[in-house]
């Protein structure tokens, strides 16, 4: 049976997705339901965005998929730092340091593709 290879990228963005998964139900106990709303679409979206990339039909599609999950991810750390910097909101400096890895591996692999 062929091992299968693990594709970082794919994990790091599902596990993140988990993670977002989890904070939004805090905020909607704590009644942050805008904001919720708007952290599960864009922090998910990463993920299924590299998901999809997978499949990509070329190269050019794999880098754009792959750049609209960094759009996301951008509009996701906007968000966590509006969290961060705003009363009553919990911790997710945690998520913000998830992300920044996320971000600094779809650069890596997006400026790799282009070569």
């Amino acid at each position: 049976m062929k091992e299968e290879k693990k594709n970082l990228i794919v994990e790091l963005t599902f596990n993140f997705a988990l993670k977002i998964i989890e904070y939004v139900e805090i905020l909607e106990n704590k009644k942050k339901y805008s904001m919720a709303n708007q952290l599960i679409r864009s922090g998910t979206s990463i993920g299924s965005n590299v998901r999809e990339a997978q499949s990509a039909e070329s190269r050019a599609d794999f880098i754009h998929k792959l750049k609209i999950s960094d759009k996301e991810a951008e509009e996701t750390e906007f968000r966590l730092q509006l969290c961060q910097h705003s009363k009553n909101y919990p911790d997710c400096d945690y998520l913000i340091t998830d992300l920044e890895i996320i971000k600094r591996v779809l650069g890596k692999i997006i400026s790799t593709s282009k070569k």
